[in-house]
């Protein structure tokens, strides 16, 4: 439910009502798909409380039939056993009902909240690298964790709690209005209203205090995460106080947040508690008046009594489960925006897939902007021909890493467009797209498992021998098998414990089993030293051979021999055309060459006289 109490621009009333249908139609459809597990649940449901409402019946029996009157004296009682056996039957059958509800909803439960955490889940990976860019992870898995959760307490808590509360309730004012003095059903009646009302009043007022709760636990769990994740950086810089500090800032606010809604909590449950006592106490006003004019029997009054004691268990608990069920509605919220989050890159209506014949590629007067205000991209116009090498050289900010992700469609173009063998690729599909395309990245990001499963992510599926076989490629089985634990040795998060040259080769080899028919390589050795950048450049010359390749590099030695070579500054392509050609212009690669291989000779005499 959208709670919109003590808010700044509170939506109007309708709005808040159609939200939460528009959740509960979500629900259902996941549901109903077990209809007949449902339908079996609400049997015993009603079967259930049927039960529990006829126990006080059956006590009235007992009693009246155990009471001493002048017609009936102590010699003529009998022992009541059918009574007994009855009372016995409904508290067992109350008890039986309710667990083969439980038993027969529970598969629909638990398959609801995988449906839902699985269709968000596919939705944030369908969500641009804008979004993921701009998003913070820890705050992101805690409000999917407290969304499921809030799903699986609101179903419990709608079918399980308030429907069979509202069909005893109903049983039981329609038995007080046939059987007793109208006043029994009014008085019953009106607490339930008051009861109701103040449940609701008080809930929507404290409902804002959940809400920031949840912000805050969110934030100071972001922190907390992006504190471990920068363990080094906190160490390098002996920042452990300041993020101690920081974080406590976030438990502080927390902490405020927190006793406001519990002294909320208080008052919400006085209230209840004296609204109900007022209620008992005068049922049993009107029942002890009726006993001692003689128009009731103490079977009567313990009849009342029972109903009373009864309704007082569920309709305190009907509170609690309001409560509850406004704090799922407050922790589903965050969750179900993720689902209204916007895909900005969407496959088009009549999408095909990829059909690649030479893997030619075609950047054709490409404009592109992150913002609208900043653009990146100016008329940006090249062809890489199938099986050739293209290599884009400048300056940081000049627009080259921008290109890959124009390929791999992580954005679309503002203008121009971008081909595959002639095929516009906003035109084809995502998955088929990213299918024919491979990546090298500067900075390789594993997934904290074994070399193997790394390895293995090229391709989900491949057998060992194929993981093997691309870790031999890309050089890397000889130190592989040298480990411990060989291809079970765990990398650690984000792949702590390997090297950048050994995290490199395992970027090759899960590279080479995808097996792509275009290759990029993402300034894929700047962050290696120079020995190692020579080991690993030579697979990756071999990998990239006979393939359709865009290097973007940084060191100029490493792309001396690309077919072609484009130099870009400030989102233009300057110059163009191979090693020769542009040394011989005397242009901007010329100048970077010589400035490297000066950098290049420094570091060379640096190293003699050490």
């Amino acid at each position: 439910m959208r709670h919109h109490a003590n808010s700044e621009h509170p939506a109007p009333a309708n709005q808040a009502t159609r939200n939460d249908w528009g959740t509960l139609k979500t629900l259902l459809p996941y549901l109903w798909a077990y209809k007949w597990r449902v339908l079996l649940a609400l049997i015993c449901l009603v079967g259930a409380k049927v039960a529990n409402v006829g126990i006080p019946l059956v006590l009235k029996e007992l009693i009246d039939g155990l009471t001493i009157t002048p017609e009936r004296p102590a010699s003529m009682l009998v022992l009541p056993m059918s009574v007994l056996v009855a009372y016995g039957l409904l508290r067992l059958s109350t008890t039986v009902f309710t667990e083969l509800r439980e038993f027969f909803f529970a598969k629909v439960t638990q398959r609801a909240v995988r449906t839902i955490a699985l269709k968000v889940f596919r939705h944030l990976h369908a969500l641009s690298l804008r979004f993921h860019l701009n998003r913070q992870t820890g705050g992101i898995t805690r409000d999917i964790e407290r969304g499921t959760r809030g799903i699986s307490s609101l179903v419990s808590y709608t079918l399980f709690s308030i429907l069979p509360t509202l069909v005893e309730i109903t049983l039981v004012l329609g038995y007080l209005a046939l059987q007793y003095d109208i006043w029994f059903s009014l008085i019953t009646l009106t607490a339930l209203v008051i009861y109701v009302t103040f449940t609701v009043m008080v809930t929507e007022w404290r409902t804002h205090f959940r809400r920031t709760m949840n912000e805050l636990d969110s934030k100071a769990n972001t922190k907390a995460i992006d504190s471990l994740l920068n363990y080094e950086t906190v160490k390098y810089f002996g920042n452990e106080d300041y993020e101690a500090h920081r974080y406590d800032e976030g438990l502080k606010r927390f902490e405020t947040a927190a006793v406001r809604s519990q002294t909320s909590l208080t008052l919400l449950n006085t209230g209840q508690s004296l609204i109900i006592a007022s209620a008992v106490t005068l049922i049993l006003w009107r029942a002890t008046l009726g006993v001692i004019s003689g128009t009731l029997t103490l079977g009567d009054l313990v009849l009342v009594n029972a109903f009373m004691i009864q309704l007082y268990i569920p309709l305190n608990f009907l509170g609690v489960i309001y409560r509850e069920i406004k704090q799922s509605m407050a922790d589903m919220e965050k969750m179900f925006t993720l689902l209204d989050q916007h895909r900005e890159v969407a496959d088009a209506p009549a999408a095909q897939a990829l059909v690649v014949q030479h893997a030619e590629v075609q950047f054709s007067h490409v404009d592109f902007s992150y913002e609208a205000k900043r653009q990146i991209l100016f008329d940006v116009d090249f062809t890489i021909t199938a099986g050739t090498t293209t290599a884009v050289v400048g300056h940081s900010g000049s627009g080259k890493s921008t290109l890959a992700r124009l390929l791999f469609r992580f954005y679309d173009v503002n203008a121009g467009a971008i081909k595959i063998d002639g095929q516009d690729i906003r035109n084809i599909t995502q998955i088929s797209l990213r299918t024919a395309i491979g990546i090298v990245p500067q900075d390789t990001v594993l997934f904290n498992d074994s070399i193997a499963y790394n390895i293995g992510y090229g391709r989900p599926g491949a057998t060992q021998e194929e993981i093997i076989a691309a870790a031999r490629a890309a050089y890397i089985h000889d130190f592989i098998v040298s480990l411990p634990d060989g291809y079970e040795t765990s990398v650690g998060e984000r792949g702590l414990k390997l090297s950048g040259g050994e995290k490199q080769r395992v970027a090759i080899a899960r590279t080479l089993l995808k097996n792509p028919a275009i290759l990029i390589f993402d300034e894929a050795t700047s962050a290696l030293d120079s020995r190692a950048e020579q080991a690993i450049q030579a697979q990756l010359k071999e990998i990239a051979r006979n393939r359709t390749t865009l290097v973007i590099a940084h060191r100029l030695s490493t792309i001396a021999d690309a077919q072609q070579i484009l130099v870009m500054d400030h989102g233009r392509i300057i110059e163009r055309g191979n090693h020769v050609q542009l040394l011989a212009a005397q242009g901007a690669y010329a100048q970077m060459w010589e400035r490297q291989q000066a950098r290049q000779e420094e570091a060379s005499g640096e190293q003699l006289s050490a």
